[in-house]
């Protein structure tokens, strides 16, 4: 009967993480509700989905990104990325920067969307 418990118990801790889409909770804390770009930013999309719904985005410095082949990848938490071609953003990048919307899992960081700026 312990062991019936146990196995239920542990199939219940599972299945929310079998089930969970990937995606992580974005916040808008408002800090950046009078900026100018807001909208821009609020209405920026991959082919993979929303940029800010889902992941939230933050600039990646010169060192932290390249471009090889056509292809981008990113450095986070100490490791390099592959962007998938589904994530680049190709509109004109406002800020001016690059940014990354990574998604953190149980199962590693994907990319949501990636923005190139210019390198310098």
């Amino acid at each position: 009967m312990d062991r019936l418990k146990l196995s239920l118990n542990s199939a219940l801790l599972l299945v929310p993480l079998l089930l969970w889409d990937g995606s992580a909770l974005g916040r808008d804390d408002g800090r950046y509700a009078d900026s100018p770009l807001k909208p821009w930013f609020d209405s920026l999309r991959s082919h993979l989905g929303p940029c800010c719904s889902d992941a939230d985005g933050f600039a990646v410095a010169d060192p932290d990104w390249e471009s090889h082949n056509g292809r981008y990848r990113v450095r986070l938490d100490g490791q390099w990325i592959e962007v998938p071609d589904e994530a680049v953003i190709t509109e004109p990048n406002r800020a001016g920067r690059t940014m990354v919307w990574p998604v953190k899992t149980a199962f590693g960081i994907s990319i949501r969307c990636f923005m190139p700026g210019s390198m310098i």
